[in-house]
């Protein structure tokens, strides 16, 4: 298996350079060094894109960890107010339920005044 992907590399390598490595008569082709600089721009171009797309990338991704330590502070802070609140809205309702215990005794007291009166 490993040796058919390494000749299928190969066959790979070869049609991609297309056989610039090779010697004629003496030497390296003549027209092999045209392309291969317009290669080199070529990477050059598409190795300074990818700089700018990753330096791109890589300021989104920091904006957006910002972002969501901001986001995060704020659901602490809503966090925090809200068991505030929690506290003293139970602390009211203990009061009102005092108050309507109070209310109900109160009453009683009065109606059983009315209805039996000593």
């Amino acid at each position: 298996m490993n040796f058919l992907v390494h000749r299928d590399h190969r066959a790979h390598r070869a049609a991609l350079f297309d056989n610039y490595d090779s010697i004629e008569e003496g030497g390296i082709r003549a027209s092999s060094s045209y392309p291969r600089d317009l290669d080199e721009r070529d990477n050059d171009k598409a190795v300074d894109s990818l700089q700018d797309r990753v330096s791109f990338l890589k300021k989104l991704t920091g904006d957006i960890h910002e972002e969501v330590e901001t986001h995060n502070k704020m659901l602490d802070r809503m966090g925090n107010e809200m068991d505030s609140s929690r506290g003293i809205m139970s602390g009211t309702m203990d009061r009102f339920k005092m108050v309507s215990h109070v209310f109900h005794v109160w009453l009683r007291v009065r109606i059983t005044k009315i209805v039996h009166p000593n």
